[in-house]
C-alpha cells in the first residue's frame, strides 16, 4: 500500500511539473525563458540590446502601447535601459544592455491596460 501511494504521488509531481512545463518554457528565440503573471517572457541578447519576447500560453502578447525598463545586474555594476515596443509582441532596450554569464536582469514592464509585470532573468 505504501508503494501504491509513493507511486501515485509520484505520478501527480510528474503531471503538475509537465503542466508548468508547457505554459512555454522552451525558448523560441535562443533566449531566456521566464514566467509572471500568467505570462511567458523571454529575454535575448543580440548585438550589444535586449529583446523580450511575451507569449500567453504561446499566443503572442500586443505589446503596443507599452513601456518599461530593463534594470542589468553584473556583480556590483547596476544599469537601466528603456524598453520600447518594437513589433507585435516584443520589447527592445533603447541602449546597449550588458548581458554576459552571471548577469541578473528584471524587466518591469506595463502594458497599455496599465497592468505592470516583473521578471527575472538569470543569465547563464
Amino acid at each position: 500500500m505504501k508503494k501504491l501511494m509513493a507511486l501515485v504521488a509520484m505520478a501527480v509531481t510528474v503531471a503538475v511539473s509537465g503542466n508548468a512545463l508547457a505554459h512555454g518554457d522552451k525558448p523560441r528565440h535562443g533566449g531566456i525563458v521566464q514566467s509572471a503573471s500568467d505570462l511567458g517572457f523571454e529575454l535575448v541578447n543580440k548585438d550589444g540590446k535586449a529583446t523580450l519576447y511575451v507569449e500567453d500560453h504561446g499566443k503572442p502578447v500586443s505589446t503596443a502601447g507599452a513601456a518599461g525598463k530593463l534594470t542589468v545586474l553584473n556583480g556590483a555594476e547596476k544599469t537601466e535601459v528603456a524598453l520600447e515596443p518594437a513589433g507585435e509582441n516584443t520589447l527592445v532596450t533603447k541602449g546597449e544592455a550588458k548581458l554576459v554569464k552571471g548577469t541578473k536582469a528584471i524587466a518591469a514592464v506595463t502594458f497599455a491596460d496599465k497592468k505592470t509585470v516583473n521578471v527575472r532573468f538569470s543569465v547563464k
